[in-house]
């Protein structure tokens, strides 16, 4: 089995009325005899999508014999402590607060306030020293996305 052959499977399911607005993020494996595959969604992703995607793909998997007899399918989304990959992430994610590294070795935090083409907005406060105090500014950062290391979401239990 080839990733090529896989992601055309999982867009045949992504045909679904279910499954409209899902999408893949990676395929990892089979490495071992796991393949991992991460779908997410623009509205929710439920584990009832991710155990249907994973119905169906196991069906043809076994069909075809794909992985042989011993294997292990796990179908998920990323998760919030997982780095972005897709410029469709970041749209969900407005609104959130995020880290982001870029390739320069920066690193800004953040509310993420906007999606473009090539750039994202991140809205964070910053400590400047005037003179001498040091105050804290709201600033606004642009980032090209070309220029993005890693982008994570940032868990708040407060």
């Amino acid at each position: 089995m080839s990733t090529f052959d896989l992601e055309k499977l999982i867009a045949q399911k992504f045909e679904e009325e279910e499954f409209q607005d899902c999408y893949l993020v990676e395929v990892k494996g089979p490495n071992g005899g796991k393949l991992e595959v991460f779908i997410e969604s623009d509205s929710e992703m439920t584990f009832r999508k991710c155990q249907r995607m994973s119905r169906f793909l196991e069906g043809h998997i076994d069909e075809a014999k794909w992985l042989g007899e011993k294997y292990t399918l796990e179908v998920s989304s990323p998760g919030v402590g997982n780095p972005l990959k897709l410029k469709r992430q970041y749209v969900k994610n407005i609104g959130r607060k995020m880290e982001v590294k870029t390739v320069d070795g920066e690193k800004y935090e953040g509310i993420l306030m906007t999606v473009e083409d090539d750039v994202i907005s991140i809205e964070g406060k910053v400590r400047k020293k005037v003179g001498k105090k040091k105050v804290t500014e709201e600033v606004t950062t642009t980032i090209q996305f070309d220029n993005i290391k890693t982008a994570k979401v940032k868990v708040s239990f407060k």
